[in-house]
């Protein structure tokens, strides 16, 4: 079967023009046995088509899994198909007319039969197609493997022998390589900017720095308060100016009245 994009544009003219006709579909795909999910491998599968117009043929159309559309067999009520080529038979599929509806046989169902199988019809220059039916193989699901806990005494038995049978010298040196790595990460622990401090003391010493840093801000805001405060009263204060009068000028003004009156 060739592949045809072409069909899929008929497809899609169909359906413009059956939306603006205003025309239900009531074309149907299905599979002949209704107790069937998947086809199988090698299995003769069956479709049926419920028309539109029973007194008009239909033609069936195959969209595979890479989305293109083939034509496979054009048939009327009359025994009467036209398959792929012009062909009236094919080694592949079968149609013929039953009297209710149309019917498509795939003889021998295989990877390259699986995908979407329609039907359409052309009454009074307007396309019609049915719903489509879906047709592949069931997905394989493998269960995962599943691993025991619990061991068996010969593999016990035998992580024991290889146990044994290492040497002794390698067994010494990993065990020397191991120690050394550990002193190394304590030393480097030791050395670092917070040296004997556990991590469980780390976050309370940060929480008392932070008390603390609050605690001076407040002082140091307090006390420019206060500073602000005696500055503003004593520019409002009056300044007092002495006066007292020295005692010379005061006889001497003294006298002066009285020579001024024994005149």
């Amino acid at each position: 079967m060739a592949g045809s994009p072409a069909l899929l544009l008929l497809l899609s003219l169909g359906l413009c023009c059956n939306v603006a006709q205003g025309q239900r579909n009531m074309m149907a795909v299905r599979f002949f046995n209704r107790n069937m999910k998947h086809p199988q491998e090698g299995q003769r599968l069956e479709l049926e088509c419920l028309p539109y117009n029973r007194d008009t043929g239909i033609s069936w159309i195959h969209l595979d899994k890479d989305w293109n559309l083939h034509f496979i067999v054009s048939s009327t009520p009359v025994p009467r198909n036209t398959f792929q080529g012009n062909k009236r038979t094919s080694p592949q599929f079968e149609a013929r007319w039953t009297g209710n509806f149309y019917l498509l046989a795939v003889k021998n169902f295989t990877t390259q039969d699986e995908g979407i199988y329609f039907c359409t019809s052309n009454i009074n220059q307007v396309l019609h197609f049915s719903s489509g039916q879906r047709a592949f193989f069931p997905v394989a699901t493998t269960a995962a493997p599943t691993t025991t806990a619990a061991t068996t005494p010969s593999s016990q038995a035998t992580k024991k022998d290889n146990w044994h049978s290492r040497d002794p010298a390698e067994h010494i040196t990993h065990t020397a390589i191991t120690r050394s790595s550990q002193d190394t990460t304590k030393d480097n622990s030791q050395q670092g900017p917070h040296a004997g401090t556990s991590h469980n003391n780390i976050p309370s010493f940060y929480c008392k720095m932070v008390m603390w840093v609050n605690l001076a801000c407040a002082c140091l805001l307090l006390l420019t308060a206060i500073t602000i405060t005696i500055t503003h009263c004593q520019s409002k204060s009056p300044v007092k100016v002495s006066t007292r009068e020295d005692p010379f000028a005061a006889l001497i003004s003294a006298a002066s009245s009285t020579n001024a009156e024994a005149e």
